[in-house]
């Protein structure tokens, strides 16, 4: 992907495999609370190679999940930069921000944000719809996702009728449905016992293996993390730390 000539977004441009699909410079993000002047994210810098499973580590007030809607293209940085798949975000307007996000990012949040007046289908559906693909719905994708992720059978239940370990697979499935090259996880397992944690995580890194998304995911809990390939910590809106993750092996259930 790349600008056009006239500097816009373009997502009919292959994608450039040789550089960052995610990359991140000096990013700052300040926020004013009154005359008080507030640093969430200091000088943050790192990149991400295509197909690559990265956690995001620290705790409550560490800056994690700022960074997660500044890597997400869904608030500006103070300072800095964030260039995803060799755009930067700076250099693009409101509305081409957005269309980079609905067809390159796949977003799953902690508190799953499906629609509670639509099937667990139909939330599937709209967030086809609403991406602006012209092609039409992709059936056999579709069914490949609910086999990869176990909710053949509750598709048709609205989000009140279903576990949260099944809302936050359904949520991961309305975020792969448009095929997006990155997928960004914020908490996926916050709300979820352990065995939907698990199971949830499984589902993660299944589809970082078999469709071959790069995966971001932010938490607080290291054992969630380890699933990832590469785990980053981070305390008081820097980056103290790096280490190996076992490399996108699946959770243990």
């Amino acid at each position: 992907m790349e600008r056009s000539r006239r500097g816009r977004y373009n997502e009919s441009v292959p994608d450039q495999a040789s550089q960052p699909i995610i990359l991140a410079e000096n990013l700052t993000k300040v926020y004013a609370q009154g005359r008080i002047q507030v640093a969430a994210v200091r000088g943050v810098s790192l990149t991400i190679q295509p197909g690559e499973f990265v956690a995001i580590v620290g705790p409550s007030g560490s800056g994690k999940s700022t960074l997660f809607y500044l890597l997400g293209g869904l608030t500006r940085a103070t300072e800095g930069r964030v260039v995803i798949d060799g755009v930067d975000f700076a250099s693009l307007t409101d509305s081409e921000r957005t269309r980079l996000r609905k067809h390159r990012i796949g977003f799953v949040f902690q508190k799953f944000n499906l629609l509670p007046t639509l099937t667990g289908m139909g939330n599937i559906e709209i967030a086809h719809a609403i991406s602006g693909r012209k092609e039409p719905l992709d059936h056999k994708y579709l069914d490949h996702l609910c086999d990869m992720l176990a909710i053949r059978g509750r598709l048709e239940h609205r989000p009140s009728e279903l576990s949260g370990g099944e809302q936050q697979r359904i949520a991961i499935a309305r975020a792969l449905i448009t095929r997006p090259a990155i997928v960004l996880a914020d908490e996926p397992t916050g709300n979820l016992d352990t065995k939907n944690s698990d199971a949830v995580l499984d589902m993660l890194v299944r589809s970082n293996r078999e469709l071959g998304q790069t995966t971001l995911m932010i938490t607080h809990n290291p054992e969630a993390a380890a699933v990832a390939g590469r785990i980053l910590y981070m305390r008081d809106g820097q980056m103290v730390r790096e280490e190996k993750g076992a490399g996108g092996r699946l959770a243990a259930v």
